[in-house]
């Protein structure tokens, strides 16, 4: 478990170290999309057309 308070050498984050990890929670989250698209796959079909009716009908 991470420490809730930050010591003084890692209070300042560097901007690589927020990139890397961000990148690390899109990985996760986009295999936890297509996990749950595998197993519930009417659901993430039925997602599918509701995403592509709402693209043919959204004006710009």
């Amino acid at each position: 478990m991470p420490e809730t308070e930050p010591s003084v050498d890692s209070e300042e984050e560097t901007a690589a170290q927020r990139r890397a990890r961000r990148a690390q929670f899109l990985r996760d989250l986009n295999e936890a999309r297509e996990l749950r698209d595998r197993v519930q796959p009417r659901r993430a079909r039925a997602a599918r057309m509701r995403q592509q009716m709402w693209m043919r009908t959204f004006r710009w």
